[in-house]
């Protein structure tokens, strides 16, 4: 037993030390490694417009190599020495044949000075104009800077307000920190204490002056919540008393699901009063700040026009405001006529050339995708762009990248902020593609049956508004069926609110 219980320990001890030998095994894989250049054009083709554009100038900065191709590079100019040169071989001969046939040339102008005032009298240009009371400088004038303007601010139109105002220099303090905590829309986004806290002031004083900023203009600015705001338009207006206030005050939450005939029964008056009241406390701005909201309006810029030439469609890539990049002739030229084999300044020059080249090839294979895809799109969705969205066929990625022989990712990063005009509006590569809906006539794209779903509620009697299983009613009649609850995820998706919320009263 010591015998068997000996050779099986052996046993063990041989299979541990041979699982940890080492061994050389040869193994043929592929794998895809990504290279900096490679992340490098991934990056540039799911760039938007605006972001590419800041991507390339950014490129131009770091790296010496590359230079902007500009349209005047390749116009060729006479040299001032030459110009001066054609003017100095020109014989008195030809000076006179030339001078009779402009007499305006005959005269030196070296024997009479110039009278240049009498002849800019009637010329501007941007240094001066002339006036009947004679030549004026421009310089003068205050500069286009001086002229340029921009929207004001909430904080700064109630920072010119409490300026001319009776606030007292000590309280100056608290003003320009509740006007720190006001969110965009004018409400107060902090309780009093914590004022009084960030100043050192009594919690009484910040009441005060919360108070007296109430008075300010935009009606309702430093409220705390909703109702507070209309219940201070509503006491400037003369109505703290009335049953508007009373609305705002106890049956909000009834006022915002429609429930007239509830306030009407639990404030013991005629529905036809809940009306009126309902009809003021509309009439109310519910977000001050909403006048100045600091939002600049962004432009969509269309990355890819497609229009319509006799029967075809051509596609055609917005190159206008792009760089157009090359490597500088300069560098090339040092690094021919380099003596310096194997310096440093020589393995920089090479590397940035390098990585110029790849920049330049990457923007040429970004273009050439955007294209192919927009072709490809151009060839499915050719009924939209004949006759509109009704007839937007149902699309994915694949049957684009099938199309195009690319994968998925490629075409996804490719329609990723990317816009084209096209006859029918501008439109984001994105909205092409749709699911399908099946009916007894085919498939029928998502993105039409929301189509038809709001020209169905435009056309709706605003007293009667239809409901959705209407919709799922007016929808089969169309051959065209999908369950309640669908009509109603689209509609929310477009921002359409139930019937119950459309329905107007009065």
């Amino acid at each position: 037993m010591g015998r068997c219980f000996g050779r099986l320990r052996l046993f063990f001890t041989v299979g541990f030390f041979m699982a940890l030998e080492a061994k050389l095994v040869q193994k043929l894989s592929q794998s895809l490694l990504m290279t900096p250049q490679l992340q490098q054009a991934i990056k540039l083709l799911q760039l938007g417009r605006l972001e590419y554009i800041e991507a390339i100038q950014n490129e131009l900065l770091e790296n010496p190599v590359l230079e902007e191709l500009r349209e005047d590079d390749s116009e060729s100019k006479p040299a001032p020495d030459q110009q001066s040169s054609s003017s100095a071989d020109e014989s008195p001969k030809e000076k006179k044949e030339a001078a009779e046939q402009d007499p305006g040339l005959s005269k030196d102008t070296n024997d009479s000075p110039v009278d240049w005032e009498s002849y800019l009298e009637n010329f501007t240009d941007y240094s001066g104009a002339s006036t009947p009371k004679g030549f004026v400088d421009h310089s003068e004038r205050p500069s286009l800077e001086a002229t340029l303007t921009k929207e004001q601010t909430l904080r700064e139109y109630l920072v010119s307000q409490l300026r001319m105002s009776d606030v007292e220099e000590a309280d100056y303090i608290i003003a320009i920190t509740v006007l720190g905590n006001l969110d965009r829309n004018g409400y107060l986004c902090c309780e009093y204490q914590e004022i009084a806290d960030q100043t050192g002031k009594p919690l009484e004083d910040v009441e005060r002056v919360v108070s007296l900023m109430r008075e300010l203009d935009p009606p309702g600015v430093c409220a705390r919540n909703l109702g507070e705001c209309l219940l201070f338009q509503l006491d400037l207006m003369g109505k703290a008393d009335g049953l508007e206030a009373r609305i705002v005050s106890t049956h909000l939450d009834k006022l915002e699901k429609r429930k007239y005939d509830a306030i009407a029964k639990e404030e013991d008056v005629a529905v036809e009063k809940v009306y009126e009241a309902v009809k003021a406390i509309q009439a109310l701005e519910p977000r001050p700040g909403r006048p100045f909201a600091d939002e600049d309006t962004r432009y969509v810029t269309p990355d890819i026009y497609v229009y319509k030439d006799g029967g075809e469609y051509i596609i055609s890539l917005n190159e206008d405001g792009m760089p157009k990049l090359r490597v500088s002739p300069y560098y090339l030229d040092i690094l021919k006529n380099s003596d310096d084999a194997n310096g440093e300044n020589r393995a920089y020059l090479n590397e940035r050339l390098k990585s110029a080249s790849w920049l330049i090839k990457s923007i040429h294979q970004r273009q050439q995708t955007i294209y192919k895809v927009t072709e490809s799109i151009v060839k499915y969705q050719r009924d939209f762009l004949d006759h509109g969205i009704e007839k937007l066929r149902p699309l994915v990625l694949k049957d684009v990248a099938d199309d195009i022989g690319m994968h998925e990712s490629t075409v996804s990063r490719v329609t990723t902020n990317k816009y084209v005009h096209t006859p029918q509006g501008v439109f984001e590569l994105k909205f092409f593609f749709s699911t399908a809906i099946k009916t007894s006539d085919g498939d029928v794209s998502s993105s039409s049956i929301k189509e038809k779903i709001k020209h169905f509620i435009a056309e709706e009697d605003p007293k009667k508004p239809i409901s959705d299983q209407k919709i799922v009613d007016l929808l089969a009649a169309d051959d065209i069926k999908i369950a309640r609850r669908t009509v109603a995820k689209y509609r929310e998706s477009l921002g359409i609110l139930s019937s119950s919320k459309r329905k107007k009263l009065f």
